[in-house]
């Protein structure tokens, strides 16, 4: 049986995480598509992300006298980290398939211009170039089942985020 404050915790982190990726996706919306290409919009992403979980393990702790074994640390991150992940899935699906279609379109090109340009400046062959452009235009990373494939991968991601956090933030009496 899950702990209450474990549960409540993640719970409300959880959509705390989902509502701020929603924002920081709208915002880039509806600022400039451009930004979804940027590498600095994506590491500020993950940095608000990396506090979010801290803070998260750091008040569950506090809550539970800090009494933190590993699991509980890394139950309550990973339940915070699906329920964020779950509402950003849904929310990009929303926006990109029903909102407004024709903005996934927008931004396949983006990326593949952004991939060209990445690809000339590594001096890589036109062919392969080509080879990847076709690839590109086969796939489109917006569609609602690249953005499902996308969320397996981020929750795998930030497991291994909460497991590095769980060892962090356990208790160093605890032995498990």
């Amino acid at each position: 049986m899950i702990n209450e404050i474990i549960k409540k915790n993640g719970i409300t982190f959880g959509v705390t995480i989902g509502i701020v990726s929603a924002l920081i996706t709208s915002t880039i919306y509806a600022i400039d598509l451009n930004l979804f290409t940027s590498w600095w919009i994506g590491a500020l992403s993950i940095l608000i992300y990396l506090v979010l979980g801290i803070v998260l393990l750091s008040k569950t702790k506090k809550e539970l006298n800090n009494v933190f074994s590993f699991k509980d640390a890394f139950t309550t991150y990973f339940i915070a980290t699906l329920i964020g992940i779950l509402i950003s899935t849904l929310f990009n699906v929303l926006l990109f398939n029903f909102i407004d279609p024709s903005a996934k379109e927008t931004l396949s090109e983006l990326m593949i211009k952004y991939t060209v340009n990445m690809m000339q400046k590594f001096g890589t062959p036109a062919s392969a170039i080509n080879e990847a452009i076709a690839k590109m235009k086969e796939n489109n990373p917006y569609s609602t089942l690249e953005l499902l494939k996308g969320s397996v991968f981020s929750i795998v991601f930030s497991s291994i985020f909460g497991l590095i956090l769980a060892a962090f933030f356990k208790s160093k009496s605890t032995q498990e």
